[in-house]
């Protein structure tokens, strides 16, 4: 029983922990880092979990993957087009900040030299066609595109 307690404890402190590391830093395309924290929290963290670790089945790893996306065709389009994101109950202002701060923060070393931050108006384009029954194929076809690309750049 007081594993629990214990457990939200060191939930809350790691989340406490990331929200300061947010807020310290400048991340190119987000506006109010803590704010885009704050609604990682509200929004996504409940599936994603506080370290954007996913499960593997119904909710995946955004951590060390989502901006592996970037660098296949399609892969920026099915990131502002997938039903958590396209249909959030944020602003397109705040979406755009909330999605430069998650690949910054879960998958900055994948980020390609020449990233150009989301904007406001580029969510709000892609959010108006969201992905919905076709999810999982679309993100399966795109991860395999990682591999071949990762085999094409080993040769």
């Amino acid at each position: 029983m007081k594993f629990v307690p214990l457990a939200l404890a060191s939930l809350v402190a790691l989340s406490a922990t990331l929200a300061a590391r947010a807020s310290e830093r400048t991340i190119p395309g987000v506006v109010n880092p803590r704010q885009a924290h704050q609604d990682y929290i509200l929004k996504c963290q409940g599936c994603h979990r506080p370290d954007g670790g996913g499960d593997d089945r119904s909710n995946p790893p955004m951590r060390g993957v989502v901006a592996r996306f970037l660098t296949v065709p399609g892969g920026r389009a099915f990131i502002g087009q997938v039903p958590g994101v396209a249909t959030v109950d944020l602003d397109d202002d705040r979406l755009a900040d909330l999605v430069n701060w998650t690949l910054h923060t879960f998958d900055a070393e994948h980020l390609p030299q020449d990233f150009q931050p989301y904007s406001a108006t580029e969510i709000a384009a892609l959010r108006r066609h969201p992905i919905r029954l076709n999810r999982v194929a679309t993100r399966a076809r795109l991860v395999e595109g990682f591999s071949s690309k990762e085999a094409k750049q080993s040769r």
